[in-house]
């Protein structure tokens, strides 16, 4: 039993470096608050709780409106000794375009102003290298670093075969976190890690050893609106993009 509790704190530390934890997700949350669901907007929130964004992003120090993410804790009343302030619609001189929805997976905090919003860390040093292989085959249909993706989308079809990118370790195996689905994260070596989400069905479990091109998952949309691998490659817990470590096609 205390093995079992101690391998539970390991794979909440990787599942820190990679996004939210489910648990943490699903906690209640006291009154005045409220934890973003999937689909949300600010300004969604912001009407059902007779507020403003505005007050909103103060109250919670929000430097981008549109960036929320999916089980992220919100004050949603004045703090005490503040004042509420009540809207009554939408202002005519904001965008035409409605506000992105709250992102499936943990976006970042930084955004361009009038364009899509990029995820750009800082790069890791020249001597950080990985050999990869592409974890699934079919076309990328989700760039890394555009509208906060931390990572890459690869299409397919349901029960296409996602192998391990490297040789690893397999650290989580499971559905606890919000956005990804079905997700596995291999720890390669000190520093790398990769990420597979939204599989259909999971083929290794927490503590294999993994070999590079081996078969540990199927391709599905478990927590995902379409057909799809989520491939993440993480240095040091920062998100990189896999692609410059990727053989070319």
């Amino acid at each position: 039993m205390r093995i079992k509790v101690l391998r539970g704190i390991a794979c909440v530390s990787a599942l820190a470096i990679v996004g939210l934890l489910a648990a943490c997700g699903s906690a209640p949350v006291g009154p005045g608050y409220y934890r973003v669901e999937r689909g949300d907007t600010l300004s969604h929130i912001a009407e059902r709780n007779h507020t403003s964004v505005a007050a909103l992003s103060r109250w919670n120090n929000l430097s981008d409106p549109n960036n929320i993410d999916v089980g992220q804790v919100l004050r949603v009343a004045p703090p005490e000794g503040g004042a509420p302030v009540r809207t009554a619609g939408v202002d005519s001189g904001s965008a035409s375009a409605p506000p992105p929805r709250a992102s499936t997976r943990p976006a970042p905090a930084t955004s361009s102003a009038g364009s899509a919003s990029t995820y750009a860390p800082k790069p890791p040093p020249a001597s950080a290298r990985i050999a990869l292989i592409w974890p699934a085959r079919g076309p990328i249909v989700g760039t890394f670093g555009v509208n906060g993706n931390k990572g890459i989308d690869i299409a397919g079809s349901d029960g296409t075969p996602v192998v391990a990118a490297a040789n690893g370790t397999v650290v989580y195996a499971g559905d606890r976190l919000r956005g990804y689905g079905m997700l596995l994260i291999v720890k390669h070596n000190a520093d790398f890690l990769t990420a597979y989400a939204h599989n259909r069905a999971l083929l290794v479990r927490e503590g294999d050893t993994v070999k590079q091109g081996q078969k540990i998952a199927e391709m599905g949309n478990t927590d995902a609106d379409r057909m799809e691998l989520h491939f993440e490659l993480r240095y040091a817990g920062t998100s990189i993009d896999p692609t410059r470590y990727l053989p070319p096609r």
